[in-house]
């Protein structure tokens, strides 16, 4: 993973400090540099910023220039599509790729061939060519501000240091719509800066990504490409949008409130036994491709106790037990790996409260709970318990259950100093909730218990599993419920239609920038291309079925998956939000709705 940034400029100055520095350099403390190109000719400038976190093939120092002047700045990761020898740096191969592209089709093609997160800044000198984007979901972040004058015309950056409310409004996430071309020559003539995009279009065109582009403020600045030798193409397969006119009747409690594990275990049929046990082969490859392409030498050539690469945002939910259950296959038996879970100071009365909710619904896990504290939260429980079912499943392993305890007072101060500039652009006390809940989670500063006492700890993996994805595929959300009851099988298909459109805009940038502080990475595994492409030749019912209740209908093929991997009760809990579960929204206290302007993402003086 890498910070990476461009500033233009299309008059005679040059552009001579880039101002995000900071925050990049904590997204790639591993190597930083700065490389400035002028075109005497045309007039225009570019200072380029490349910090590097290295983790795979020999550290490769950004920005990266070829033989031809072009320059490479890469935040990405090639997982597949695109063929990187073990030994080699993928920022040097995609270089590569790029420089030997004949015209833009090849470009485009090579781009849609890329498997993985990815966000590029490409100079083609000769032909005074800057391309730019964002990978199909938008799982890296890439803003953009556009200049009133020629004298800053256009700046890129993985993320922005400014927190000032007057140019904290002129930042916005690069629309994960397609890839951005600008020439430069032309643009520096002009006075004006003009960008083609060449947008995402799926085999049947049919995708919302491929169909329309929101450029908002920045209207009078980019045009849209749509000809057939200008196109990316998606790298998934379309959406099923088939459903039957008989569906299989359910065998679950379809009216009652919660399932349990005995209700899914019967739901588990042949055809769903078949499904499930391809959509564990088709995850537990992403997650592989996500924890193996790791320099271990180091780590395991030493006589002290190992250190854990691979990191996981870790509630005890379904979706975080999936990804632990399948890293454990791929990550070296000797490697422990590290659950990080996060908890927000209750107050005494919230404390005694959770305790005993908890207590009431599983009153075998009481002695779990004698010594509950003000940092028993429902994820903490949760988390708990999925440890267990954990240490069921491979004794051997070290599980790290990293207790991450943050208080009102440095959820306030780090909010202040660090959290509320990488949350920016966006805006809403959801953005803030989710924001503050992953930066912390991903800092993975806390307590883990080592030979019966709680002692400090800090996670040290460059790589941190999260698993968005499979609540927007697998209709894992409250709406997604209440449109099924107020529309049936087509109204929730529309629904998760929208869903992998939105994500790169509601998410997923965001998340990148906040995990990315800590110098980590986010990896995506329920987002991989392979596995998006499966779920999606799925018919709604093989994987989904809100007819059932809550904790077995809502994404079933990954509940019956969980099941045939051996885990247990975690397999039936119903999805709690991060930042409930966490506890994170009852800290402020208040009257808000998740879509409010957050006033405490805002500078004091703008308040």
């Amino acid at each position: 993973m890498c910070g990476i940034c461009c500033t233009v400029t299309l008059s005679g100055d040059l552009v001579t400090d880039s101002p995000e520095d900071l925050n990049l350099r904590r997204r790639g403390p591993d190597s930083s540099r700065q490389l400035l190109e002028r075109a005497c000719s045309h007039n225009y400038s570019c200072l380029f910023s490349g910090h590097v976190l290295h983790l795979r093939g020999q550290l490769t120092p950004q920005p990266l220039q070829d033989r031809h002047g072009n320059v490479f700045l890469w935040n990405g990761e090639v997982f597949g599509g695109v063929d990187i020898p073990d030994a080699s740096n993928d920022t040097q191969v995609m270089l590569q790729g790029l420089a030997s592209c004949a015209g833009d089709q090849d470009l485009l093609a090579l781009m849609s061939r890329v498997q993985g997160p990815w966000a590029f800044i490409y100079y083609q000198k000769q032909k005074h060519n800057l391309w730019f984007g964002r990978d199909f979901f938008g799982r890296r972040s890439l803003l953009w501000r556009f200049g009133e004058t020629p004298e800053e015309a256009l700046c890129l950056t993985s993320v922005t240091e400014s927190c000032c409310e007057a140019d904290a409004t002129r930042w916005q996430e690069v629309p994960a719509s397609g890839v951005f071309k600008c020439n430069l020559g032309s643009c520096a003539e002009l006075k004006s800066l003009q960008l083609t995009l060449y947008s995402w279009v799926t085999e049947e065109e049919q995708l919302e990504k491929g169909q329309k582009f929101d450029s908002g403020d920045f209207e009078k600045y980019v045009s849209q490409v749509q000809s057939a030798d200008g196109r990316l193409v998606a790298p998934v397969t379309p959406l099923n949008r088939k459903v039957p006119e008989l569906l299989p009747e359910s065998n679950g409690r379809a009216h009652s409130n919660c399932g349990g594990l005995e209700d899914l275990t019967m739901l588990i049929t042949e055809v769903h036994k078949k499904n499930a046990e391809s959509f564990i082969k088709v995850l537990s490859a992403a997650v592989r491709k996500r924890v193996s392409c790791l320099s271990r030498a180091s780590n395991l050539s030493t006589s002290e106790a190992k250190l854990a690469n691979v990191a996981i945002l870790f509630s005890g939910g379904i979706d975080s037990m999936m990804l632990a259950a399948l890293a454990d296959r791929h990550v070296p038996s000797e490697e422990p790996i590290d659950l990080l879970n996060v908890a927000f100071m209750m107050k005494a009365r919230n404390a005694k409260i959770q305790k005993g909710s908890f207590q009431k619904k599983r009153t075998g896990d009481a002695a779990a709970l004698e010594h509950s504290d003000p940092f028993d939260v429902p994820d903490r429980i949760t988390g708990r318990l999925g440890l267990e079912e954990l240490r069921t499943l491979n004794p051997r392993r070290v599980w790290n259950f990293v207790e991450i305890n943050v208080t009102a007072e440095e959820l306030e101060r780090m909010r202040r100093q660090r959290i509320r500039q990488l949350v920016q652009p966006l805006t809403t006390v959801l953005d803030d909730s989710i924001g503050c809940a992953v930066w912390f989670a991903a800092r993975g500063v806390g307590l883990v218990k080592c030979d019966g006492e709680m002692k400090p700890y800090a996670s040290r993996s460059k790589v941190v599993l999260t698993g968005i994805g499979a609540d927007e595929q697998l209709a894992g959300y409250s709406r997604h419920r209440v449109r099924f009851n107020r529309d049936g099988y087509r109204g929730l298909l529309e629904e998760l239609g929208m869903e992998l459109g939105r994500i790169s805009s509601r998410n997923l940038g965001r998340d990148d920038r906040v995990i990315g502080d800590h110098g980590k990475e986010a990896r995506f595994p329920f987002l991989d291309e392979n596995v998006v492409s499966f779920l999606n030749s799925l018919q709604l019912w093989e994987k989904t079925d809100l007819s059932l209740a809550r904790g077995l209908g809502e994404k079933l093929i990954l509940r019956m998956a969980a099941v045939l991997l051996g885990l247990g009760n975690s397999s039936v809990l119903q999805k709690r939000a991060m930042q409930f579960g966490s506890r994170i929204a009852k800290m402020e206290n208040r009257n808000e709705k998740a879509s409010d302007k957050c006033s405490r993402l805002q500078p004091a003086e703008t308040r």
